[in-house]
Order: C-alpha cells, then structure tokens, then sequence
C-alpha cells in the first residue's frame, strides 16, 4: 500500500531518472552528505501523490514532514540553509547575488536547450544544440576566471551546471578546442565523490567517469 504524503517522515525527493534540475537537487545533498528517501518518477506518468504535493507535478519535488517544496532554486536554497555544513554559498552579500543571478540566467537560458535536445522534434533538438554550444562558449570567460563558477569554492551554481556538462557528450554538444576549461571545470567536480553520488543509474550510463 503507498504510503500517504502526509504521511512521509523522512527527507524525500521525488526526482527524474535522468533530468538536470532534480540532478541539481541530489548534487546539493550529496554535497552536504544528508540522507533522504528518493522516489525515481516518470516525467510521463507521475504518481498520484506527487499530483497531491505538487499542483505542478514537477520534478524536482522535496518533502519533510508538512513541508513540501518544488522548484529547483527554492529546494537548493532551503537545503543550503537547512544543512549549513559545509555551506555552499559564500557570506559576501554581492558575491551571493552575483551567484544567485548566474543561476536565474543557466535555468532561462541554459536548462530549456538541455530540454529541447531530450525531448524535442529534431528541428528543437538542432536549435538547442546549437544555442546550447554558442552560450557555453561565449561563457568560457567566467570558466577560466575562478577554480569555481564566479567562486573559489564549490557552490550552489556549480551544482547547477555540472549535470549540464555532464551530459554534453550524450547530448550530441561538442566544444571547440579552446573551450577545453569547461571541460576541466567539469572534471574537478566529476572527481568528487559527492558527484558520483548524485548519480542514478541512468546518469551514470551518459559518459564514463573520470579516473
């Protein structure tokens, strides 16, 4: 028998198979080493009690006891301040807001790409490939600027675009040459093993893990 939503006790996230905003979400927890309940959902057919939770029927969707959150940047935010150690958010007030407007930027101009290559007619999927390849190049700048994005530790808008560039190759977007400090970028973050955490078996397939 299902358990009830209001029922549910323990941390738990209701996530995608392969999806780059609940990936976000399992990096950040990951990160934090917070163990939690994951239900691995079907974009396609969600389950009645995510549409209970959730009006939206999104993914990600996390619930503690009564709480019950939706939207990639809310979960991460509250998980960050729920579970401070180690903090993924720098204290500088500016630095915060520079992050925080770098990660608003990725989810309208970076994250629908990802989501036309995955689930749109070829048309979007060349559209996405191409838009996806010239946004990440014109942002080689700021890759090359810190070990971090815009930061020099990891934070929650490395969380952010490390499952886009971990899925580059399967997505069918290939970098010039001198676009190789992306890559590097994504590699000191694939070595954690936080990261190797996050992943679901479905993630772990879309390319080989660093040695």
């Amino acid at each position: 028998m299902a358990t009830s939503p209001r029922l549910r006790n323990a941390l738990t996230l209701f996530s995608g198979r392969d999806d780059v905003l609940s990936h976000r979400v399992r990096l950040v927890l990951a990160a934090k080493g917070v163990n939690y309940e994951m239900v691995l959902v079907d974009p396609t057919d969600p389950p009645e009690e995510l549409a209970e939770l959730n009006p939206y029927r999104s993914l990600p969707t996390l619930t503690e006891r009564d709480l019950v959150l939706y939207s990639a940047s809310v979960v991460t935010e509250y998980l960050d301040e729920r579970y401070p150690h180690p903090p993924l958010m720098p204290v500088d007030p500016l630095a915060r807001a520079r992050l925080r407007l770098a990660m608003l930027r990725l989810e309208h101009d970076w994250v629908p790409h990802v989501q036309a290559i995955q689930y749109g007619n070829k048309q979007q999927q060349d559209a996405g490939r191409k838009r996806l390849r010239e946004i990440l190049v014109a942002s080689l700048p700021l890759f090359k600027a810190s070990r971090f994005f815009l930061n020099p530790e990891m934070s929650l808008a490395d969380c952010a675009i490390a499952p886009i560039i971990w899925r580059l190759e399967a997505l069918g977007v290939a970098l010039p040459r001198d676009a190789k400090p992306i890559e590097d970028y994504g590699m000191r973050i694939f070595r954690s093993p936080g990261f190797v955490r996050s992943l679901t078996p479905e993630e772990k397939a879309l390319r080989e893990l660093p040695a």
